[in-house]
């Protein structure tokens, strides 16, 4: 007869760790492009900023490197690093796959209080953009990709979308000054199809809503040359 062997519950709960805490200050500020291309880090410096000992430090730069945004070189300052086209056009490739799916699925599902829902967070998409708001209609952005993924039955989906699209919202950031509403206009239409029960249309309308930043990245680059990778013809 075999054994049973007592696990512990796990606590779901938890509260994020030290490490958790610096990881998500720094990818957030480096992804918003508060952190530019090239700027010099150094454990001790942010260790001290942020109150923490170095360790968690540490472990963050290292999981912020196997992630593409951070260079450590040993004895020597960790820098941020430079934008990667191919990465962004990796990350896009990744996104639209998973949403287009996503979308199908929500589609499925959807009830007329979920679509409400989306309405009422494009209106909050339409106040950010009247007041400038880039980095708060970006959340908003993300918060209304992220509830399709939920009202698919497919919330964890939203987890690897997320972190496959890091590439993408630094350029992102650099669209808003101009795109904001862009992203909005293709927001309202998306959900005009779903609400018109048009699944091809809405289908249609996500992959070009993901594939508009294909368009511009040239246009960015060229704006805003020293923030991305000069090695990339």
């Amino acid at each position: 007869m075999t054994e049973q062997i007592k696990l512990r519950t796990l606590d779901m709960s938890r509260v994020p760790s030290v490490t958790d805490l610096v990881f998500a200050e720094l990818y957030n500020r480096v992804v918003g492009l508060d952190l530019l291309p090239g700027t010099k880090l150094s454990e001790a410096e942010v260790a001290k900023q942020m109150g923490v000992s170095r360790q968690p430090v540490r472990d963050a730069f290292y999981r912020l490197s196997q992630q593409g945004f951070l260079l450590i070189r040993p004895q020597r300052a960790t820098v941020v690093t430079p934008i990667s086209v191919e990465a962004v056009h990796r990350a896009r490739f990744i996104r639209t796959a998973l949403e287009l799916e996503t979308m199908r699925a929500a589609m499925a599902n959807m009830t007329e209080a979920e679509m409400g829902e989306l309405e009422d967070m494009i209106g909050e998409q339409e106040k950010a953009v009247d007041r400038d708001d880039r980095a708060g209609f970006h959340a908003l952005d993300d918060s209304f990709h992220n509830r399709i993924c939920e009202i698919a039955g497919q919330g964890h989906v939203w987890a690897l979308i997320r972190d496959h699209k890091a590439h993408m919202d630094r350029v992102r950031y650099l669209s808003l000054e101009n795109g904001a509403r862009l992203a909005l206009e293709d927001h309202i239409s998306i959900l005009a199809a779903v609400r018109g029960g048009d699944q091809d249309a809405a289908i249609a309308r996500m992959r070009s809503h993901l594939a508009r930043i294909a368009g511009i990245i040239d246009d960015i680059r060229a704006a805003h040359a020293d923030y991305f990778d000069p090695d990339e013809a």
